[in-house]
């Protein structure tokens, strides 16, 4: 056989990282409220994460790249949540989970946190009180949308300050 007739493809190295990185997507097992329930239903059969490359829940900040925020956090937990922020492999994402951990939910008080953005940087925010598994499932593809687009934080912050008229 001539090595004319093999099939090959080009691609260079940074579009292949990506690739890999987004679909191959390890969340954190951290839940801190009744979001976390919701969150749990992802890898059932019914949801079936697996198809998006994220079925692999991390027990170990150290092999995971996403940490999903799930529920309200008090002020607390911020120090446990930012070091397992900074034990994680980077590049890394964050993503907000529910009212709660998005913008404090009902929880209008000096215990709860207003929104996990004030302690981390968030990538994905995802609706609802609790939100349901297909809207975390749509946060997730948005998440991967960015990663293969090559967005940073910074480039969704430029484009959102463009969209407001503010940039």
């Amino acid at each position: 056989m001539s090595g004319e007739n093999q099939p090959f493809f080009l691609t260079s190295m940074e579009q292949m990282t990506r690739w890999a990185q987004r679909n191959s997507v390890w969340p954190l097992t951290m839940g801190l409220a009744c979001c976390a329930i919701e969150m749990m239903a992802l890898v059932t059969p019914r949801f079936d994460s697996a198809r998006f490359g994220a079925e692999v829940f991390r027990g170990s900040p150290r092999q995971a790249d996403l940490m999903i925020v799930s529920g309200r956090v008090c002020h607390k937990m911020v120090p446990v949540i930012r070091e397992l922020y900074e034990q994680m492999a980077e590049p890394k994402w964050v993503m907000s989970m529910g009212a709660c951990a998005s913008s404090g939910g009902t929880f209008n008080n000096y215990a709860v946190v207003q929104g996990v953005d004030q302690i981390l940087p968030v990538d994905v925010y995802v609706p609802g009180c609790p939100p349901t598994p297909e809207a975390v499932l749509q946060a997730l593809v948005a998440l991967q949308q960015r990663i293969a687009n090559g967005q940073t934080r910074a480039d969704v912050r430029r484009s959102a300050k463009a969209v407001a008229g503010l940039g």
